[in-house]
């Protein structure tokens, strides 16, 4: 009898380090859904090599991240929700890139503040975007000699 009191307080153990380190793992990624934030819109032409959980940034600072990634059928333009710390207000003639981090490095999603008196609000969408450029396609073009 005291041998399965023993594996059950051993199991009980195990089980609370497991949601421990889940939890953990939820704050540390920002999956945790607890973070105070507010969410924002845009369109692409092109999102070559943005996904969900991608990083948002400003001025080099992780503000936020990619929540939504879809195309839209009608215009053939890909359309992007994205979360923002509520403590960043953006205002409403800022622009969004698709940048990368170096030649070799991964995109991220860059806010370019506007000057604006008036500020984005939560499902507001930014009307000035620029997509990911192609480093094949710069390459070809360079290699080729094409103006276009």
């Amino acid at each position: 009898m005291s041998n399965n009191a023993a594996e059950t307080v051993i199991g009980a153990v195990v089980v609370a380090a497991a949601a421990g380190f889940l939890a953990y793992a939820a704050n540390t990624t920002g999956v945790s859904g607890a973070t105070d934030s507010y969410q924002l819109h845009a369109n692409f032409r092109s999102v070559e090599g943005i996904s969900l959980g991608t990083d948002v940034r400003l001025a080099g600072v992780k503000v936020g991240t990619v929540t939504g990634l879809y195309l839209n059928p009608q215009t053939f333009r890909a359309e992007t929700t994205f979360s923002v710390d509520k403590s960043i207000i953006m205002p409403e003639d800022s622009a969004v890139v698709i940048a990368s981090e170096g030649l070799l490095g991964g995109n991220f999603v860059e806010l370019v503040p506007g000057g604006s008196e008036f500020n984005l609000e939560d499902g507001d969408e930014f009307l000035d975007t620029q997509g990911a450029v192609s480093l094949i396609t710069l390459l070809l073009k360079f290699v080729t000699g094409s103006k276009e």
